[in-house]
């Protein structure tokens, strides 16, 4: 098995000891992402589908550098920082997901900083 780092070129230098994407063979693993800009800057304060559209189009950009798409996603771990965010962190994730929808799970928790809303990471196998 070959295991190489996945970092979208342009991406910010991790807040933390980890790489944005992990390929092995030809499976991805996104880490947790949150609605952080280039400087580590949480954008999209008290807005949940934003913080949620931002965090899908940073994934997107990590499997997009690994040669896959979001149509590749087979499992999505999503955490929440408060349940009454739920509503509108789905009815993004539905715009990103239209066709069949990835196994995962929602848990509500605390995050890394206060103003984030919404984390998640992703698995994808990517179709060779």
């Amino acid at each position: 098995m070959t295991n190489r780092a996945i970092i979208p070129p342009g991406t910010q230098t991790p807040i933390a000891p980890y790489s944005p994407g992990m390929m092995a063979d030809n499976v991805i693993y996104v880490s947790g992402t949150l609605a952080f800009d280039k400087n580590n800057d949480v954008v999209h304060v008290g807005d949940a589908a934003g913080q949620t559209r931002h965090i899908l189009e940073t994934i997107k950009g990590v499997l997009e550098a690994a040669g896959s798409s979001l149509a590749d996603v087979t499992y999505n771990m999503i955490f929440v920082t408060d349940w009454a965010n739920y509503a509108a962190v789905n009815k993004v994730y539905a715009e990103y997901f239209p066709g069949e929808k990835p196994a995962r799970y929602c848990i509500q928790c605390g995050l890394v900083k206060p103003d984030c809303l919404v984390e998640i990471g992703s698995i994808a196998h990517k179709r060779v």
